[in-house]
């Protein structure tokens, strides 16, 4: 079997974090919604168009496709990690939806065999080892003017609780250079620059790229508790500590009151609300 650049970032996707993302996706997914809700109204897939989603996770976003492109239409999930895909299509089941479809793929290593209208991702696109050779293959995938609209994270610097737990966190402890975990890829700031996310989809051969700045508040948890676990699990902060190993486990009680003392400053008596920044990215196939 041929190893693909991105076989570490799909064991950890498919392993570790698909575990804590199970756990805490009645955190999350609220919150990315309201992002991939507005970019899919401001640039949304026609009736009958056949849809792409990549890094579809539990699906939810592939369903929602399926119901913009109307009876016509049709809708595909793509996902690297197999575990989000055998969720996605048990939920499919029990919602109901039908004629929507799932796939295990690694786009970056992946040429699809049938075409698309309009490919969409909420937060998928920035783990590729090499994101100009997978959108190329998104951008192939695509018919003549196909259209492609994705969410992606903007710097730390614009969600502030994101770095500042990051930092409260490695005044303790570091990574472990040498550590066997599996890390999930380039991360997620890795088109947090609008110029580097642009230069990226004109390499892949897409035209017309824009780029709209998107801000919303998220509800990280309903107590300082929840949210200081949330963040302790998933985001940078979290990947400092996984990949501290031993010396993390060491300090956690440190560690944990660190990142209360940044969330507690969110936290307004109803939960724990911090301000989120993204991207609404669109982009064109040439026509």
């Amino acid at each position: 079997m041929a190893i693909s650049a991105n076989d570490e970032a799909i064991e950890a996707w498919d392993g570790v974090l698909f575990d804590r993302f199970a756990q805490f996706r009645h955190v999350f997914l609220p919150g990315l919604a309201i992002h991939s809700d507005r970019a899919l109204t401001r640039h949304p897939p026609r009736e009958g168009d056949r849809a792409l989603d990549i890094g579809c996770g539990f699906g939810d976003t592939t369903r929602q496709l399926r119901g913009l492109v109307g009876p016509s239409g049709t809708a595909l999930g793509v996902d690297a990690a197999a575990r989000f895909i055998e969720a996605a299509r048990g939920e499919t089941v029990e919602a109901g939806v039908e004629d929507v479809r799932f796939e295990v793929a690694d786009v970056q290593a992946k040429s699809f065999d049938e075409r698309f209208d309009y490919a969409f991702s909420r937060c998928g696109t920035m783990f590729f080892a090499n994101p100009v050779a997978a959108l190329r293959n998104v951008r192939e995938a695509l018919t003549p003017a196909g259209r492609l609209c994705m969410v992606v994270w903007r710097r730390k610097l614009d969600n502030p609780w994101l770095q500042r737990a990051e930092v409260a966190v490695e005044q303790w402890v570091t990574e472990d250079e040498d550590s066997d975990e599996p890390t999930c890829g380039p991360g997620p700031f890795s088109m947090a620059n609008a110029d580097t996310t642009s230069d990226i989809l004109l390499n892949a051969g897409f035209e017309d790229v824009t780029l709209e700045r998107s801000d919303a508040p998220m509800l990280l948890g309903r107590d300082l508790d929840e949210a200081t676990a949330y963040v302790m699990a998933l985001g940078p902060a979290a990947e400092v500590i996984r990949l501290a190993g031993d010396d993390a486990e060491r300090l956690r009680p440190e560690i944990t009151a660190a990142i209360r003392d940044v969330l507690g400053e969110y936290d307004d008596g109803d939960g724990v609300q911090a301000p989120v920044s993204t991207w609404i990215v669109t982009a064109r196939a040439p026509g």
